[in-house]
């Protein structure tokens, strides 16, 4: 899956992140006996909105626990909308890849006076799913820098044959068809994310392009910004952007999607150049051992920090099987019953948690994302 590796030169952490994804099954087989299923008649509806990132795994495991008589709905309406419906107290979690309080611009989110608290529930990538030919022929191997990657998705560069792409694609010749970068026209946690490591790791090429969009303070955004009279593409949602690309009309476009999405259309995406000097898929495996670069905040004492992720050591991880644009994403909880939120339904939203925490993770690889780590499946059957 990833170029210039050597399989008889194994780095511990590759090795431990590839345990890892075996020690869930069997934590999961150990685990999913002692959740407190409830009696089917107890458990009443609950409901959530949030993460089109996540959306994917989320309602596979809707779907899966309705044998158990649970009813979970799900809306995908992205990060940004989630958060604040949890906010104004319309749905009973939200999921998001971002938490409160983010800095966007010359604004700050507010931190809502409902009670909460963060839950990880599923790892992933986010990819670069892209469209192009060469004679005709699907190319399924292309090969990006960040800076290159960052320079697309800025407008700096504007056709596949740009001399800088060439480089990274030494055995192609690459066509001098325009690129069309679709970015998310909806609060996107995707795009905070994305813009997130654009800042950290091609600050140079993020800053130069705030000035152009007229974004002062430069920081990381939801709502990713679109020059005029650009060759940009603004779609809602995940299934927008990469519904976009996928269409034959759209040969030259490239997007940021998790790779969920990716996988199901079908549709290839980029090959990232690593902080190793590799160039790596955002497979499962490549994914944990990307998160092993992770902090993650354990002061239980602060419920608005605890269990967030601090990606600074993802980027820059020296595996040369990590991928750089790896993370994971939140279940937004209550800590209290409060409005329409009542025992009853933390009952339900419990059990939901155990099954995706527990039984869900096998599923990650199949579906397109990572299962978690141990300690932050443990960290998460703590919160509930």
């Amino acid at each position: 899956m990833i170029q210039r590796s050597n399989p008889a030169r194994r780095r511990p952490a590759a090795i431990v992140a590839s345990l890892l994804v075996g020690l869930i099954s069997i934590m999961a087989g150990s685990l999913a006996g002692t959740a407190p299923m409830a009696h089917a008649d107890t458990y009443k509806r609950v409901s959530g909105a949030g993460s089109t990132w996540s959306a994917n795994a989320i309602q596979q495991w809707i779907a899966n626990v309705r044998q158990y008589g649970m009813t979970v709905d799900y809306a995908d309406t992205g990060s940004s909308d989630g958060r604040a419906q949890y906010a104004n107290g319309t749905v009973d979690f939200a999921v998001s890849e971002i938490p409160f309080g983010l800095e966007d611009g010359g604004s700050q989110e507010n931190i809502p006076s409902r009670k909460f608290a963060y839950m990880p529930i599923v790892a992933g990538g986010t990819s670069f799913m892209y469209n192009l030919k060469i004679g005709g022929v699907q190319v399924d191997s292309l090969r990006l820098s960040g800076d290159n990657i960052a320079k697309v998705f800025t407008g700096a560069i504007t056709t596949w044959n740009d001399p800088a792409i060439q480089a990274d694609n030494p055995g192609l010749v690459m066509p001098a068809t325009q690129i069309t970068p679709v970015v998310r026209s909806d609060g996107s946690g995707t795009s905070a994310q994305f813009t997130a490591w654009m800042l950290a790791t091609q600050s140079d090429t993020w800053n130069k392009f705030c000035g152009q969009v007229g974004r002062n303070p430069c920081t990381q955004t939801s709502n990713y910004p679109v020059p005029p009279g650009s060759s940009f593409v603004s779609k809602a949602g995940s299934n927008g952007v990469a519904g976009f690309v996928r269409q034959p009309q759209s040969e030259g476009s490239i997007t940021y999607v998790e790779y969920s999405y990716a996988k199901n259309a079908g549709f290839p995406v980029v090959k990232v150049l690593n902080n190793a000097g590799y160039y790596v898929l955002p497979t499962a495996q490549n994914v944990a051992v990307g998160l092993l670069g992770a902090a993650i905040n354990d002061d239980e004492s602060n419920p608005k920090t605890y269990l967030t992720q601090k990606l600074a050591g993802v980027y820059t991880n020296a595996d040369p099987r990590a991928y750089p644009l790896s993370s994971y994403s939140y279940m937004i909880i209550p800590t209290t019953e409060d409005g329409t939120f009542t025992a009853d339904k933390g009952k339900t939203l419990g059990d939901f948690a155990y099954y995706f925490l527990c039984t869900g993770q096998q599923q990650a690889d199949v579906l397109g994302y990572s299962p978690l780590p141990i300690n932050l499946v443990q960290a998460g059957l703590d919160q509930v």
